[in-house]
């Protein structure tokens, strides 16, 4: 098995769906369900859900002081959907209060319902080593948030009729759709490599 261990998010939302893709990556995927388990991991997925409950929880189970302590190790975090809102520097129309750990101002629901959500083929941009940019990404938008504004050091790495979806600032990579619910694994090798690099 590989030297590297991914921690996913396990407090609510698609977590197993994105064990599973990183297992087919080659790398110890663990559900992270307590703040100290944050420690003995190299990367971080924060998945998609329930926005607001994954906030709460992350207040109930006193994850905020490890989450901090991570990204200044400058340890490669990853969310997709309700991560990507964790993420965030500032969520519009809300109440709530982002991370702060990638500079974007994010609208949440932005793309509409459950019964809005849709599929549609995008180009990725991805600067790695391996060969993973080509054929198109089917990105699954559900209840999706939009990125409002950027900062000038968030790079864009998807763009869906000219709205980044996908973004980079250092080792913090943001998906406003669900790779976790596709079987092309692109994105979470790109989010492996950075990882790796970075151990």
């Amino acid at each position: 098995m590989s030297e590297i261990t991914v921690g996913v998010l396990a407090l609510q939302g698609a977590f197993r769906e994105h064990i599973s893709a990183l297992e087919k990556c080659g790398v110890n995927a663990i559900e992270i369900r307590f703040p100290e388990q944050l420690d003995g991991i190299d990367g971080l997925v924060i998945p998609g859900g329930e926005s607001t409950t994954i906030f709460k929880l992350v207040e109930k189970y006193n994850f905020k002081n490890a989450l901090d302590k991570f990204y200044r190790q400058k340890k490669p975090i990853f969310g997709t959907c309700a991560g990507l809102i964790l993420l965030a520097k500032k969520v519009l129309n809300n109440n709530l209060v982002g991370l702060g750990y990638i500079d974007i101002i994010v609208d949440r629901n932005a793309y509409g319902r459950q019964v809005d959500s849709f599929e549609q083929f995008v180009d990725l941009t991805l600067s790695c080593e391996q060969n993973l940019n080509g054929k198109k990404f089917k990105a699954v938008f559900i209840r999706a948030p939009k990125i409002k504004e950027k900062g000038s050091n968030v790079k864009e790495l998807c763009n869906l009729d000219g709205v980044t979806v996908f973004a980079q600032q250092e080792n913090i990579i943001v998906c406003a759709f669900h790779p976790e619910l596709t079987d092309d694994l692109r994105i979470h090798k790109y989010f492996v490599n950075i990882v790796k690099k970075s151990k």
